[in-house]
């Protein structure tokens, strides 16, 4: 642990620290008269569970523990989901197709659920999928559902102040719609006693005192409901701006695309009587094609994608690092990022305080990181699974205990666990885009005459030796630069354009293992 005092905390420069010193600023260093500040992050359950709600999570979580640091003011998280929600579309990606479309509008928690029966709803099942990895990884959170505040009664004082400030809500929602929507816009969408849809229909009749309002039906009569009791849900920035006032939300952080809406919403906030919450706008995820990363599309990682080949605490270094850069987010960040946890964590446990508390991975460990022995990069392991076409950790675990003896599954449980997730990704990603490519006659020469040297070397050889002769051999067949030596080795031996440091690998693989590799590549035509 970290000695550090409120005082030091408050000069920390990471954003985590600067973003919790906003906002004690805006509470004016004192607790708001809940008793304790309240963190919220939302979720839109009409697609499976997004990687990028996840980054809200952990985002604010940083934040919160961060805050925790600098005040003693208590603290809540909540992670909100907008499960009320009715369905415009039906999600790409999703099974029962035809199904889905029948319930086109119909709130996410009525749908029944296309994937299997174990949760009663569609909005459910999402909802579950994102506990379960919240719950995972460990967050200290509070679940809430839109559809039970809503029906619970929870937000019914809230409502009917929107139903009393409807005209200055009007005032701030009518400048931002296109002309055309102007005409039928109403903060209140009621669910259609008919259809149980919900619908987005003018009002024609509002009534204050009784708490309804009246619109026409899907069917064309006149129906007059509560705006109270699940009867009815906002449009989504009222929406919004009414769940800031109604359970005094004091953070919360949403993407670069929802700047404006952050701004109507906030404004709405302060017409009902409340305070918007403070927070900051993060830049959306890329996919593989450097395009918005889209739900109902699923054209980004999935959060088991990114479990079955790297480590929870990988993604979430992820989501720390330049939180307002657009990043691309795929398969090929996914190694990296599992050895750049490693390498901050090495170096936290040789650092002083002043350095600790600017390393990601205090952070990413709410302060506490683990003292963990990854004798082994990550990239090294894809290597290895990737040359030897591995099927499981165990034949990886054979090379593993012979250049590091005295290592097993049970002694290095982390350096297991990253074999098994290395062997997952070589199988998945990596053998689909292997290439190897023939040499040609220059390389052929380099090729067989490195072979040679490397036969000759003595028993006690070491990696250091190997790339020594590895150097030597690429510099006396005149490659250059020299990289475009290890890049025919890469090419050639790996079926990939880059690789790990080439000394280090083959003692890993084994000298006898790699003149095998090599001479088998200069047999072929």
């Amino acid at each position: 642990m970290v000695e550090l005092s409120q005082e030091r905390a408050r000069a920390i420069r990471a954003w985590p620290f600067e973003e919790a010193r906003k906002l004690l600023g805006r509470l004016g260093g004192r607790a708001p008269k809940k008793g304790h500040v309240l963190f919220e992050t939302g979720y839109g359950p009409s697609g499976l569970p997004h990687i990028g709600t996840f980054g809200e999570v952990v985002r604010t979580s940083m934040v919160r523990h961060a805050f925790s640091q600098i005040s003693d003011v208590p603290t809540r998280l909540v992670a909100y989901s907008d499960d009320m929600d009715g369905l415009r579309k039906v999600p790409d990606n999703v099974p029962q197709q035809e199904m889905m479309a029948r319930y086109i509008g119909q709130p996410l928690t009525r749908i029944p659920n296309p994937f299997d029966s174990s949760h009663a709803s569609f909005g459910d099942h999402n909802n579950a999928m994102l506990r379960s990895f919240l719950d995972r990884f460990g967050f200290d959170y509070e679940f809430v559902s839109s559809s039970e505040m809503y029906r619970s009664g929870t937000f019914d004082d809230a409502l009917l102040r929107v139903l009393e400030r409807f005209d200055a809500i009007m005032e701030i929602m009518l400048p931002t719609l296109r002309e055309e929507r102007r005409k039928t816009y109403s903060p209140f969408l009621p669910i259609s006693p008919v259809s149980g849809r919900v619908l987005y229909v003018p009002l024609l009749e509002r009534h204050p005192g009784k708490g309804t309002i009246v619109f026409e039906d899907e069917d064309g009569t006149r129906a007059q409901v509560p705006v109270t009791g699940g009867h009815c849900k906002l449009n989504w920035k009222p929406d919004w701006g009414m769940r800031w006032h109604a359970l005094s939300v004091d953070y919360e952080m949403a993407g670069k695309d929802l700047i404006d809406s952050v701004t109507i919403s906030g404004r709405i906030c302060r017409a009902l009587g409340g305070t918007p919450p403070a927070g900051f706008n993060y830049e959306l995820f890329l996919d593989q094609n450097g395009e918005k990363i889209s739900k109902s599309r699923g054209n980004g990682l999935t959060i088991d994608e990114w479990l079955r080949y790297g480590t929870p605490e990988s993604l979430a270094l992820f989501m720390y690092t330049k939180p307002r850069t657009a990043k691309r987010l795929y398969f090929d960040v996914i190694p990296r990022h599992v050895d750049d946890h490693a390498r901050h964590l090495e170096l936290f446990h040789r650092q002083d305080n002043d350095q600790r508390l600017a390393n990601p991975v205090w952070h990413i460990h709410a302060g506490d990181p683990p003292v963990e022995e990854q004798p082994l990069s990550y990239a090294m392991l894809l290597n290895l699974a990737s040359v030897c076409n591995a099927a499981d950790e165990a034949i990886l675990w054979g090379f593993i205990s012979r250049y590091l003896p005295g290592t097993s599954p049970e002694t290095h449980p982390l350096l297991d666990r990253l074999a098994r997730l290395a062997v997952h990704y070589y199988r998945d990603v990596v053998s689909k885009e292997k290439h190897y490519r023939i040499p040609d006659e220059k390389e052929r020469e380099a090729l067989a005459d490195l072979a040679g040297r490397l036969d000759t070397l003595p028993d006690t050889a070491t990696g250091e030796d190997f790339q020594s002769e590895t150097y030597a051999t690429g510099r006396d067949h005149g490659f250059e630069p020299l990289r475009t030596w290890f890049a025919t080795l890469y090419e050639v031996l790996l079926g990939q354009p880059s690789g790990p440091r080439f000394g280090s690998f083959m003692a890993l693989y084994g000298r006898s293992e790699t003149l095998t590799l090599i001479r088998g590549k200069l047999a072929c035509d």
